[in-house]
């Protein structure tokens, strides 16, 4: 147990890194998207550009981690962290925003490696700790939530031209991350596990169970994506300096993550079931206090809510998921859950941008509601219909 505690410790570590570099982009990609874009409306395409790219990677990177193990498939991803920072910075520099959409690219390449911590900790963790080991990796991201929008606000006018320097800082936390992976030992996948090829992904996922945790997991990230991407733009449009869209960005990434010392244990009290609704009437809650006005204490009251329903939906969906697959099947299922969250998250992100400026902070949050009733009715369905086969067993 003090192993897989350890193991546990560093991977919650390399979650606080990625989610330094992920918040540091999220405040500063769209507006230097802004700054940069032909037309307004292309402000947020480096955000998706970046989502796009972990999409790609997702699927190649778990196959990659299967043949080489975790920890020099980790290693390996860090890699395309410094590349992409570097060709972000240079794109910042030469006043490219294409070559920004490019840097964003790659760098998602990295984000899509990072997003496998939380399985690590699956991995090494046994069956009742396997959501406590999820949710306290997880719960790095509080540090990332702190550290990211600060490092931003002190780094942003660090060089000229504006947003280099934030760019440049996100290489040294890369690098970090690559050093803490040294001390990581994940078991490997053994050679009869390897072998055996498992059921087809179609067969996985077509199982219920399957099927909503990887609605929650989506979705969630979806639509937490679509209403955090547009609210530093919709902070600016109403006037907003950007010190405070940077503390409710800020405000908003902690309450994704701090959440995650309890969730775990939330689930084991209540069942994930339980937890995954209840976060989905946070995320109504949100919604409507967005709805109610767009003075500063609303965004932040709204993108806090947004966080801890996020955090309820993805915990509980990760956990959900990790009783749907075979030790063999384990890369194909998590690649697939793990596209499917990206790809909704490249559609959110670059949608959110056109809505945001032309249509307003109103009808984005307007948008969001369907999906989230989506996500509220499949788990409804799916725990009246578990609870009618128990009942009947």
């Amino acid at each position: 147990m003090n192993s897989t505690r350890r193991n546990v410790g560093l991977l919650a570590a390399c979650q606080a890194l990625l989610m330094t570099n992920n918040s540091t982009l999220i405040a500063i990609n769209g507006l230097a998207g802004l700054a940069l874009a032909p037309r307004a409306a292309l402000a947020t395409l480096p955000v998706t550009c970046w989502v796009i790219g972990s999409a790609i990677a997702t699927m190649p990177a778990s196959l990659h981690m299967r043949r080489v193990g975790r920890r020099a498939g980790l290693s390996a991803g860090t890699l395309w962290g410094v590349a992409g920072a570097l060709l972000c910075a240079g794109a910042v520099w030469v006043q490219s925003f294409w070559l920004l959409c490019f840097g964003a690219l790659v760098f998602g390449a990295f984000n899509a490696y990072g997003q496998y911590y939380r399985f690590a900790a699956a991995d090494v963790a046994s069956g009742e700790f396997k959501s406590t080991a999820i949710s306290l990796v997880l719960a790095g991201g509080l540090v990332g939530g702190i550290l990211g929008p600060t490092t931003s606000r002190f780094t942003v006018d660090l060089l000229s031209p504006r947003f280099t320097g934030a760019y440049l800082a996100l290489i040294g936390f890369a690098l970090v991350t690559l050093a803490v992976l040294r001390f990581i030992e994940v078991p490997p996948l053994d050679a009869k596990a390897k072998a055996a090829g498992g059921r087809p992904l179609r067969e996985i996922a077509a199982q219920p169970k399957f099927i909503v945790a990887v609605m929650a997991g989506a979705i969630g990230y979806g639509v937490m994506n679509f209403l955090m991407t547009s609210t530093p733009i919709a902070m600016g449009v109403c006037g907003h300096p950007y010190s405070d869209a940077a503390f409710v960005i800020s405000s908003h990434v902690i309450a994704m993550f701090a959440p995650s010392f309890v969730t775990g244990r939330l689930i084991k009290a209540f069942g994930v079931l339980q937890v995954m609704f209840v976060g989905a009437l946070l995320n109504f809650a949100a919604i409507g206090v967005a709805l109610s006005g767009i003075a500063v204490p609303q965004f932040w009251i709204s993108l806090v809510l947004l966080g801890v329903g996020w955090n309820f939906l993805y915990i509980g969906g990760t956990t959900l998921l990790t009783q749907t697959y075979r030790p063999e099947e384990m890369a194909r299922a998590q690649g697939a859950n793990e596209q499917a969250i990206f790809l909704m998250m490249a559609i959110s992100s670059f949608t959110s941008g056109l809505t945001v400026t032309a249509a307003g902070w109103e009808r984005v949050n307007y948008f969001a509601l369907p999906m989230v009733a989506v996500v509220a009715i499949a788990i409804v369905w799916y725990g009246m219909t578990h609870h009618k086969r128990a009942s009947a067993g």
